[in-house]
């Protein structure tokens, strides 16, 4: 941020006095920004067994499988988000079990939160951000051509706690060196 979206006074990055971060702050009027994770949430939809996977027919990763999911909404609930973006991007409903993944990224600002879902029936079509929409078995997932780190971490839980027999929470991170090695 450049300019104050309050008064449009140009911002100078500064640390606040009583914080502990730079941040956006207005000279002119005092406004400060801060600037905060986004969250991503969505679903693992199973389905007799199998786990439905969208084509991404947007950027990032145009072309790569990912899981339902997406940027919440101001005035939606976790669990509102994940079932908006199920719906957008595999043109199904599903019905939520339990929170089951969150994995945060810091070096990209987001947290994703994805939930276990079922869909209950087996509809689902291509939509504007999913080129195609496909269910997998367990050892069928196309490893090499999912779209982010998160959704393999969270397919990787799934597939262990699947095979344990028992679904968990699973909190994780995923931290990126910037250090050249």
């Amino acid at each position: 941020m450049r300019f104050c979206p309050k008064c449009g006074h140009q911002v100078n990055m500064e640390i606040p006095e009583g914080d502990n971060r730079e941040r956006a702050v207005c000279p002119n009027c005092a406004f400060i920004d801060y600037d905060n994770p986004r969250m991503i949430t969505g679903t693992i939809p199973m389905y007799e067994g199998k786990i439905l996977l969208c084509r991404r027919n947007i950027e990032p990763r145009f072309g790569y499988w990912t899981l339902p999911a997406g940027f919440m909404e101001n005035a939606e609930t976790t669990l509102q988000g994940a079932l908006r973006e199920t719906l957008e991007e595999s043109g199904s409903e599903v019905i939520a079990k339990q929170p089951f993944s969150m994995i945060s990224i810091p070096h990209v600002n987001q947290v994703h939160l994805y939930f276990l879902a079922e869909l209950a029936q087996a509809d689902f079509h291509p939509t504007s951000e999913s080129s195609e929409v496909a269910l997998f078995a367990l050892d069928e997932i196309p490893w090499d051509e999912i779209a982010f780190s998160s959704v393999t971490k969270t397919l990787e839980y799934f597939i262990a706690d699947h095979k344990a027999g028992h679904y968990g929470f699973h909190e994780d991170s995923i931290i990126v060196n910037s250090q050249p090695q």
